[in-house]
């Protein structure tokens, strides 16, 4: 299991609603995303790879760089 944080351009609960359903697909997997910070840091934990969170977040029109 691990633990990684990526800066997103996620800025509202409406955006972390649209993210969900992708999000929900990666198995295994807790995810948050911290709308207070500036970067709005996702953090993921469990057991997946980067490319996985990067495509759920483009196929729900958003973007991700690791941290």
């Amino acid at each position: 299991m691990k633990t990684q944080q990526f800066k997103t351009n996620v800025k509202c609960g409406a955006c972390v609603a649209a993210i969900t359903p992708e999000m929900e697909k990666i198995e295994n997997t807790t995810w948050k995303v911290d709308l207070a910070h500036p970067d709005r840091i996702l953090t993921v934990e469990g057991v997946f790879s980067s490319l996985d969170v990067f495509t759920a977040l483009e196929k729900s029109g958003y973007k991700a760089e690791k941290i």
